[in-house]
């Protein structure tokens, strides 16, 4: 069984591309709490052993804290230009519960989990909440590890990339419209209106002309397969006009 278990942990290593020095570190971050008491029912942990906590909720209290700090120096390393806000809203949806259950998909924790009887028989492993804590548990274990550097290589590779992958130039594109509307209101001009100005094509591959229209005028158009990222296009669009008009005086 021991073997076995080994041998999971280490298809799970190849699959974050780190592996771990400290392997008890590994196996409490997939251990979940319903496991522990039947765990130490049939001697699994070591008696005196309390260097560690028996679950994966201490962990998970501080890979929630690197995957702040580590998501917030990648978002400023990669957009300078951004705001706070930008940042902010940003970093909330790469470490959001959806973001990490993804992730943790990708890496198959589930597989990996150790639960109680009770939690496997109502599908603890396919939960969206096991599977975000777990990968959190698994962040914080790399880092204790072997430090900031370790983690922030995982991240990059299971989680970051992918999340730009995702949406787009996506992250980037996402906020355009909160960005605009962020200039405008900071300047005290009403919000940007978005109007439909045409669509073609067949319904399975319609293109959308949205026009983004600020104080009465018309600052842009946008572009795209949807109604949503065609009105991104024109945000960013209209932003950029508006930014360059300032900087003229």
């Amino acid at each position: 069984m021991q073997e076995t278990t080994r041998i999971a942990d280490e298809a799970l290593e190849e699959r974050l591309g780190y592996r771990f020095s400290t392997r008890e570190l590994l196996e409490r971050a997939l251990t979940h709490s319903s496991a522990v008491p039947e765990l130490r029912g049939v001697g699994v942990e070591e008696p005196g052993n309390d260097t560690l906590p028996a679950d994966n909720e201490r962990l998970e209290f501080l890979g929630d804290a690197v995957l702040e700090l580590l998501a917030s120096e990648y978002l400023l390393s990669n957009f300078p230009e951004w705001s706070e806000g930008q940042l902010s809203k940003s970093r909330s949806r790469i470490v959001n519960a959806g973001s990490l259950e993804a992730a943790a998909r990708r890496l198959r924790l589930g597989e990996h989990l150790r639960l109680g009887r009770g939690e496997e028989k109502t599908g603890g492993r396919d939960k969206q909440t096991l599977l975000a804590d777990a990968f959190e548990a698994v962040i914080a274990a790399v880092y204790l590890d072997a430090g900031l550097g370790a983690a922030r290589s995982v991240l990059l590779r299971v989680l970051f990339e992918q999340a730009l992958e995702e949406r787009g130039e996506r992250i980037a594109d996402s906020d355009r419209k909160s960005a605009l509307q962020e200039f405008l209101q900071g300047r005290g001009r009403p919000p940007a209106e978005y109007r439909l100005a045409g669509e073609s094509g067949p319904d399975h591959q319609k293109v959308f002309q949205i026009e983004v229209w600020v104080n009465g005028e018309c600052m842009a158009r946008g572009q795209g397969s949807t109604k949503k990222e065609a009105e991104q296009l024109a945000a960013r669009s209209a932003l950029a006009q508006l930014e360059q008009a300032e900087a003229k005086g």
